[in-house]
């Protein structure tokens, strides 16, 4: 996974204020508004005894809470700096437990597990409920959203959304195909997830592009689609759990490769460390232990991170701070344009959690 959409926030200087909150508007409660304010009063008291400033902790205050228009389950990632907004991003589920933390650097790796795995999809709903015939009466209705998944959930893809005469439908069809391989370009989509009545989407399907009717999935029944939420979101979840994008798939395949002839990998917190300050990273791998104990000092600089504050001492960095090793990690890699791929400890479980697939081997070290 690339974190370019985390180069905003580390563009900027902290200390920041980081704030996770479950912001569903749950209809069975009387007062759902009520509900969030009263989590943020909580939030806001930690954020408070960690030092925040009082500036931070309005600009959170008048942040928190602003999502009423995204439908069902969700929550927010907030982040300030000096008073100021620093990055908002919707959560496509509430996060595991509210928190709030006030330092350094901002806490933003329960941010990256929320948009993991980032798989590109097409997901198209046909829907048709007449007479299978072209000569038949009424329309087909084309809906398509392209997008990640599961970011679709609360911030919705590029949509489509046609109305077609069934007559017209044969001929149709081919030009509605081109129109979505446009949209499945722009994201170098890798699945296209079609649902709906079997002989309209059948003539949909044999008329697109080649290269995009090998990459077709066909799911029975659609469910209804939420405004604001993702098409076809049910059959999306079921489609993709535990599913990995495949250009995650294959960096930890090239790092298997690796390991197994003692190439360019390394694995363990120091090793990877050592490889983080040389720039050597090109991808990490993860397993999310958001209850680690592991710590690590850290420098101004993206590069500056070390096991020890002695060793950035060493170095002449004066101001150092002691932080959670993922937090470390999570800006070294933004400030030297690695990826992170979070993986599920049944495909890997690398040493203390961290294996890391190298640009290249070091032919003096063999690393």
């Amino acid at each position: 996974m690339k974190l370019s959409f985390l180069e905003p926030l580390y563009k900027q200087s902290g200390p920041f204020a980081s704030v996770y909150l479950d912001t569903s508007r749950d209809a069975a409660l009387e007062d759902p508004d009520a509900a969030v304010r009263l989590r943020w009063r909580r939030l806001r008291d930690a954020l408070v005894s960690e030092g925040a400033d009082r500036e931070s902790v309005t600009a959170v205050a008048g942040t928190v809470g602003s999502d009423t228009d995204v439908p069902g389950t969700h929550g927010q990632a907030v982040f300030t700096a000096h008073g100021r907004l620093a990055l908002l991003d919707e959560l496509p589920a509430p996060p595991a437990r509210d928190t709030a933390h006030f330092g350094t650097l901002p806490d933003t790796m329960p941010l990256i597990v929320q948009h993991a795995p980032g798989i590109p999809y097409l997901a198209v709903h046909v829907h048709y409920g007449g007479r299978h015939s072209t000569d038949a009466t009424g329309t087909v209705r084309i809906e398509a959203e392209a997008g990640a998944w599961p970011l679709t959930k609360v911030t919705p893809g590029h949509r489509l959304d046609e109305e077609i005469p069934v007559a017209d439908w044969a001929r149709a069809a081919g030009e509605v195909g081109r129109e979505l391989e446009g949209h499945a370009r722009r994201i170098d989509v890798e699945t296209v997830v079609v649902a709906g009545d079997v002989w309209a989407r059948g003539i949909l399907i044999n008329r697109l592009p080649a290269a995009l009717r090998g990459q077709v999935t066909t799911v029975a029944g659609a469910g209804e689609s939420e405004p604001g939420r993702a098409l076809l979101e049910h059959r999306l979840e079921s489609l993709f759990e535990g599913r990995m994008a495949a250009h995650d798939r294959a960096l930890l395949d090239a790092f298997l490769a690796e390991r197994a002839r003692d190439g360019a990998f390394t694995e363990g917190l120091a090793p990877t460390v050592s490889a983080l300050q040389r720039g050597k990273v090109k991808a990490l791998f993860l397993n999310d232990h958001p209850e680690s104990p592991l710590r690590l000092w850290v420098g101004p600089k993206p590069g500056q991170l070390a096991l020890a504050e002695q060793e950035l001492r060493s170095y002449g960095i004066r101001e150092v701070s002691e932080e959670r090793a993922d937090t470390a990690l999570a800006r070294a890699l933004v400030g030297t344009r690695a990826e992170l791929i979070v993986v599920p400890e049944q495909e890997l479980r690398p040493s203390e959690g961290v294996g890391v697939l190298l640009r290249y081997a070091d032919p003096a070290s063999g690393k």
